[in-house]
């Protein structure tokens, strides 16, 4: 303990990373609040080494308890809606270049099916299709598979 207290500004920025590495690697950025304790335990271990405040445990409680509050009050509402922030746009994988020539008719009962990378995946699509065509994956839902003839 008499470590600690001797390298309290060290110390304190030690215990900041530690706090950010596991706000941001362990839980992903999910509580926020750890996030605030850690940049103001940053922030209280630097201003104590460059001796702006002094090296106390009192200092260090009273100036982590401020400088937490004053984070979470600046920083609350952005950083809850940059979480909230959701990406609309269609995902592409290797979906998105399937093509295959199908075996049966296909409509939008999802009545055929086609094995894909040992899945039984149905086909559905808003027109119905005729065996023999050429088709591309346009769009996927669980386990199914929205089929469009290729054009040629």
């Amino acid at each position: 303990m008499d470590f600690i207290i001797q390298n309290l500004p060290q110390a304190l920025m030690v215990l900041g990373i530690i706090a950010l590495i596991i706000e941001v690697a362990v839980l992903g950025l999910s509580t926020i609040i750890l996030l605030f304790f850690g940049l103001s335990l940053l922030i209280t271990g630097f201003s104590m080494s460059i001796g702006i405040l002094p090296d106390s445990l009192t200092t260090a409680l009273w100036s982590n308890t401020v400088v937490t509050a004053i984070l979470a009050i600046g920083l609350w509402k952005p950083l809850k809606k940059m979480q909230n922030r959701v990406d609309t746009k269609p995902v592409t994988n290797d979906f998105a270049e399937l093509t295959f020539t199908l075996d049966d008719d296909v409509t939008d009962q999802g009545l055929t099916t086609y094995n894909y990378s040992g899945i039984s995946w149905k086909l559905k699509s808003e027109q119905t299709i005729t065996a023999g065509t050429r088709v591309y994956v346009m769009k996927k839902d669980v386990g199914v598979m929205w089929v469009k003839p290729v054009s040629q």
